[in-house]
């Protein structure tokens, strides 16, 4: 079978928003003898994780594609969101390209491990910081204790990188911002469009 590689669009990639890149990587957590395997998607502006998945298997079907399912329904994003992997076989399965084409996501992935670096420390955390304090016994325990820790992750964990916010805040705190900004560019637009109309004025009755 041929490997499919998709160009990396990270490359000098400016973020101002949410649902502008998201980052995804499947990695194992094991429970005795028994092999799992937790599949993330995480938004690279605000650092929530917006889509994930706990399966039994690797196929797409149990992976990527349920956790992408997942951040699609929940963020709704819009045209040219790009969604940045390594170069796993769930990630260029036809069944997943059809549903990144579906919703006009543009793929892309890393050709060495460390291009999607984010995505890898995540994948830590969650074992390391929450999963492996929880101790899951078993599969149905794992799923729970994960939505425990997606939410401890998104809502309580502070990021230096993000003014030391938890993910959720800094949503909240940049979409204030943003509605900030829009008002004053506004207001600016209208005293401009004020200010030409009176030039104009002067310059008919003159």
């Amino acid at each position: 079978l041929g490997v499919t590689r998709f160009e990396n669009h990270l490359k000098d990639r400016e973020l101002t928003g949410v649902n502008q890149i998201w980052v995804s990587d499947i990695t194992y957590y094991r429970i005795e003898e028994t092999f799992y395997y937790l599949t993330f998607i995480m938004d690279l502006f605000s650092r929530s994780i917006v889509g994930y998945k706990v399966s039994k298997r690797l196929l797409c079907e149990q992976t990527t594609m349920p956790a992408l399912e997942m951040a699609i329904s929940d963020q709704k994003p819009g045209k040219n969101l790009i969604l940045h992997s390594d170069g796993g076989g769930q990630y260029f399965s036809k069944k997943f390209i059809v549903l990144t084409s579906a919703v006009n996501i543009i793929n892309s992935m890393a050709e060495i491990v460390f291009e999607n670096p984010h995505a890898e420390r995540l994948n830590g955390i969650i074992k390391n910081d929450y999963l492996s304090g929880y101790q899951p016994e078993n599969f149905t325990e794992l799923e729970e204790m994960l939505k425990k820790a997606v939410y401890m992750y998104n809502y309580q964990r502070p990021h230096g990188s993000l003014n030391k916010l938890s993910p959720k805040q800094f949503e909240k705190s940049a979409t204030q911002q943003s509605t900030i900004n829009q008002v004053i560019n506004k207001k600016k637009k209208e005293a401009k469009k004020k200010n030409l109309t009176t030039t104009i004025t002067n310059i008919v009755f003159s």
